[in-house]
């Protein structure tokens, strides 16, 4: 049996590493083109759309803020003409309204006074916490700068100020301008980015600080925060455009950056690799899947064959043709699996052997065919007339023997009379012969000294004994 099963785990394991094989192999080939095509084609082209988007969305409005830092009015304006908040105000309204902007401002340095299309709004001041963005930038040796923050005066949504100096013809600061933006309009775009190319797009300083990202969504704030990244750092602070490449939890991520000099900020554009190769994996599963069931498929039909085949022999090997009853080979390991129980349980095991008497008569005189039937009828007698635990097999010839379970050599007397006397008064078995047939029968008890050579010498001793002494008789050792 075991070998059978051995030959189908060979054939099916062949099977499903042929097919598993050839899978792999087409999905690596796959997964691999994809990477290819991420890096070379998909990322430099899409960070180019991207680019142009932030154009159109982010760069307009940081050149619109320049253009106002430049312009010649505000520096006039800021130098002689403060006292008229009118025309700060048209103007303001007229940038705001234009270039389609959330609001448009202005600080002077002189006053400290915030403008912006509504008018004065408020002041800055030292002491005032939201006053410090001025400030800082003011000691900044950076003429212009983007800060996300909030504006009491504006409502409560956060907002992009993308802030220019103003300078006086000696270049000193005489104020700020500037645009600012909704973060929701930025967000929306980034948004736009992730849903359209599934790229995660963000801006990062010249540090590596990210100053730009969707909302609770990207939630780096550093790019030295992947140790991976931080050991490419000065690389990815760097001029033009190039991919780099680097693992997060178990997941490869790609990254293109693009330095976007208006803003003095770098564009990076960032792909989870899993992304774009599910549809290879799934296909892969797919495949996987499929190969499984064609092999399980496979080898059922050949366990089921292979069964078959394996049943008729085995019934071959371990029963009598003729009776059905268990052969002696059957027989002799299941008498070693009772004793070993023997040894852990120490319960009662008892020998019954019996041979037909005078049976050689019975085929000399009526022939073999009569002699097969009742041998197929002594074994039924015997079968019907013991429990289910013992066990009944023919030995060879005429001679049966009986394995039984939790008997003492008193209860195997009993068993064996009943035995004798049954075959003895058996009318079917005389009707085949037209005379009485009858067993002898030798029994023993196995002691904790046996083994399986001494317990059968002893039961076959005693059958020889009952032969001896007339037959049709019960002789116990």
């Amino acid at each position: 049996m075991r070998f059978n099963y051995r030959i189908v785990f060979i054939i099916t394991t062949l099977v499903f590493t042929l097919s598993t094989t050839l899978t792999v192999i087409n999905y690596l080939t796959s997964m691999e083109s994809t990477r290819e095509q991420l890096k070379t084609s998909a990322l430099p082209l899409t960070i180019d759309n991207i680019y142009t988007e932030i154009q159109k969305n982010i760069i307009e409005p940081n050149l619109i803020a320049s253009m106002m830092a430049h312009d010649t009015f505000l520096i006039d304006w800021l130098s002689n003409e403060e006292d008229d908040v009118q025309q700060i105000v048209r103007y303001l309204e007229t940038i705001q309204n234009k270039y389609q902007m959330f609001t448009a401002f202005l600080v002077s340095d002189q006053s400290l006074n915030y403008y912006s299309a509504n008018g004065m709004l408020d002041k800055v001041e030292t002491n005032n916490p939201n006053s410090l963005w001025y400030f800082d930038f003011q000691k900044s040796s950076e003429l212009s700068e983007i800060n996300i923050d909030y504006n009491a005066n504006m409502g409560t949504e956060l907002i992009m100020f993308i802030n220019h100096k103003i300078l006086d013809s000696e270049y000193h600061i005489i104020g700020a301008t500037g645009i600012g933006l909704k973060t929701s309009y930025i967000n929306d775009m980034l948004k736009v980015f992730r849903q359209r190319y599934q790229f995660s797009v963000y801006f990062v300083d010249v540090n590596g600080k990210v100053v730009i990202a969707e909302q609770n969504v990207q939630q780096l704030q550093q790019l030295s925060d992947i140790p991976e990244l931080a050991s490419q750092l000065s690389d990815i602070i760097g001029k033009g455009s190039q991919v780099f490449e680097y693992t997060l939890a178990g997941e490869a991520y790609l990254l293109n950056r693009k330095y976007i000099a208006e803003l003095d900020l770098y564009l990076i554009v960032e792909a989870k690799v899993n992304n774009f190769t599910q549809t290879a994996k799934e296909t892969f599963y797919f495949n996987i899947i499929v190969s499984a069931i064609i092999t399980l498929l496979i080898s059922f039909i050949i366990v089921l064959y292979v069964r078959r085949i394996h049943l008729k022999l085995d019934k071959l090997a371990s029963n009598d043709e003729l009776t059905g009853l268990p052969n002696r080979r059957c027989f002799h390991e299941k008498l070693t699996e009772f004793l070993l129980l023997k040894e852990r349980n120490n319960n009662n095991l008892s020998l019954l052997f019996i041979d037909i008497d005078n049976f050689k008569y019975v085929n000399d005189t009526k022939g073999h065919d009569v002699g097969d039937k009742v041998l197929m009828a002594l074994a039924v007698i015997l079968n019907n007339n013991v429990r289910k635990s013992d066990f009944v097999a023919r030995w060879g010839g005429e001679e049966f023997i009986i394995l039984l379970i939790d008997s003492d050599i008193n209860q195997t007397q009993i068993i064996a009379e009943k035995l004798r006397s049954q075959v003895a008064n058996s009318n079917h078995l005389a009707q085949f012969t037209q005379q009485a047939i009858t067993i002898s029968l030798g029994a023993t008890s196995v002691t904790d000294t046996d083994n399986i050579d001494t317990i059968l010498k002893r039961a076959d001793d005693a059958l020889y004994k009952a032969k001896s002494q007339g037959k049709n008789c019960i002789v116990l050792d």
